[in-house]
């Protein structure tokens, strides 16, 4: 699963919005496939795969626009980051950092294309699996389930961005008439119980879903519609009889030594030195280093906001201010050169905050200490902080095919994820001691593991500690919410969250109200309720199929 397949021709012929007709099969060119020559089990693997091979939403013609890992609509998109680089440079992410509802630019195409094309390919390996007459029952059970979670996963993806979109299941053949006139929940749900309810129990491969993955996934697409009820039974079985366990330290999520780890719920595989000119190695994020003399030297895109920053800040007991926490900011080096004095905010932080954003004056990994500006495209338009999390050390891409591949994978769910939403299930049902216990897991952890200084010491004033109670059913929401973001942060949930949680505008606009004062670019800005929670669906493709068929969002 680390090497990803090209499919060439199986996805020319079988793709959506082509056919292949039958005069064509009688005279197949050398290294072009059919539906023939794949209906069998050695075709369907590869057509598997290349189904997987889309969960990182590079192919052809579309990257960062349309990453798993949402940088841009999950976290540019809400108080997490900003888009960095400049000003001038892709100025269409910017339109979307503002709310400005313009359905043609083509980010919004790029990452329908990337979700549908995954839809069409799980299709195609559907097809294939009920003509293959040398797989066995089993086989055929499992390849089944498999495709039909990936299908489900691409519509989840696009149902997260857009809301009202079609769904395409293998029946389909009138690709040109594809309406968004039905709530697609129930097929969704649908694709994800038959998972449930056919996948093996371990995984086939690392990649791979397991049928606790399918659970888990379910249940996410349970909260996504509030219906705790439906998403607890799930939470519970996957928490307690499944296996996944938080790893020892946090970094390990986000490491590659530590890829498919026991927190490893569905994770998408990343590789390097595989002949794929480094696509395969996170391309999506490839305009996320550092600028400059920085690892990787380009481009300086998402960077983190100095409000996300300002929420790892602790109080005196090791505890988030979870009301007051914007109210000073933690000291920068915005304005200085990388030649001028600084020392680093001195008060006490949550641990979490330098494993997840790179800041003057501290260790990068063991790339050397931050150095500032001399990082940063331009630190008056987009601030002084680089995206770290997913970085990897120095050494650890061998064979890369260029100095932004990344074989690091992208932890699409992880397990500290499906404890959190049973946390919050468990604060609607007014249960806090079971909220706490959840929410003092993962802070305990935090403090497992600090980044270090050259001399052995911490490298910043790093205090964490449990919550000795939560008060009432309010505080106990708000702290439940509060470390989902922390714990989450720039792993692109973000937006989707504030979003299911009802509460994008306040947040958002309160946002927007502060930060504008820093980033002038942001000023008139403003979320919408009930206009800005879901994506324009793009103009293009209601160009495609016309508006009477495919309808635009409010």
């Amino acid at each position: 699963m680390k090497k990803k397949v090209l499919i060439f021709s199986a996805l020319v012929c079988m793709g959506i919005m082509t056919a292949c007709k039958e005069e064509f099969l009688e005279t197949t060119p050398l290294g072009v496939g059919n539906e023939e020559m794949l209906s069998n089990k050695t075709g369907v693997n590869a057509v598997l795969i290349g189904a997987y091979s889309l969960l990182d939403g590079v192919g052809s013609g579309f990257n960062f626009t349309s990453s798993v890992s949402n940088w841009i609509y999950g976290s540019v998109a809400s108080d997490d980051a900003y888009k960095g680089s400049d000003v001038g440079d892709q100025s269409q992410i910017t339109t979307i950092e503002r709310y400005i509802p313009q359905a043609d630019i083509g980010a919004y195409n790029d990452k329908w294309v990337s979700l549908y094309d995954g839809v069409s390919r799980s299709n195609d390996a559907l097809k294939l699996i009920a003509k293959a007459k040398d797989m066995t029952p089993a086989e055929v059970t499992q390849a089944s389930a498999e495709a039909r979670f990936l299908r489900g996963w691409y519509h989840f993806e696009a149902k997260k961005m857009w809301n009202m979109v079609p769904y395409v299941d293998e029946t389909v053949t009138d690709y040109i008439n594809l309406p968004n006139d039905k709530d697609i929940w129930p097929n969704i749900e649908a694709d994800f119980q038959y998972a449930v309810d056919n996948l093996a129990v371990t995984k086939a491969q690392a990649g791979r879903p397991s049928k606790w993955t399918a659970k888990a996934m379910l249940a996410k697409v349970h909260m996504y519609q509030n219906d705790y009820a439906a998403a607890k039974p799930l939470l519970v079985d996957v928490i307690t009889n499944g296996t996944f366990a938080l790893v020892p330290n946090f970094h390990d999520n986000f490491r590659i030594a530590t890829e498919n780890n026991s927190e490893s719920v569905f994770e998408v595989q990343m590789s390097v030195g595989d002949g794929g000119s480094g696509e395969n190695g996170s391309w999506g994020d490839n305009l996320n280093f550092p600028y400059g003399s920085a690892p990787g030297g380009c481009c300086g895109f998402f960077q983190p906001s100095q409000n996300l920053v300002n929420a790892f800040k602790t109080d005196a007991n090791g505890l988030p201010l979870l009301d007051t926490f914007n109210d000073v900011d933690v000291k920068s080096d915005e304005g200085l050169s990388s030649a001028d004095a600084f020392t680093p905010y001195e008060g006490t932080l949550d641990p979490r905050l330098d494993w997840t954003v790179g800041r003057r004056g501290l260790p990068f990994l063991n790339w050397g200490i931050h150095p500032g500006k001399n990082w940063i495209r331009d630190q008056s338009f987009a601030g002084p902080y680089t995206f770290k999390k997913y970085f990897a050390n120095s050494g650890e891409n061998a064979g890369a095919e260029s100095p932004r591949a990344n074989a690091n994978n992208f932890r699409y769910l992880r397990y500290a994820d499906v404890l959190l939403m049973r946390a919050e299930i468990a604060v609607e049902e007014n249960d806090l001691p079971t909220a706490l216990s959840i929410v003092n897991q993962i802070r305990t952890r935090a403090a497992n593991e600090v980044v270090m200084a050259a001399d052995g010491k911490p490298a910043a004033n790093y205090l964490i500690k449990p919550y000795p109670a939560f008060a009432s059913k309010d505080y106990a929401r708000k702290a439940v919410r509060f470390e989902r973001r922390v714990e989450l942060a720039l792993e692109g949930h973000r937006h989707f969250d504030l979003v299911r949680w009802g509460t994008a505008s306040e947040v958002l606009n309160a946002y927007l109200a502060k930060e504008s004062k820093k980033r002038s670019y942001l000023n008139g800005a403003t979320f919408v309720k009930g206009k800005s929670e879901y994506f324009p669906i793009p103009q293009a493709q209601i160009d495609i199929m016309g508006a009477n068929v495919l309808k635009q969002n409010p």
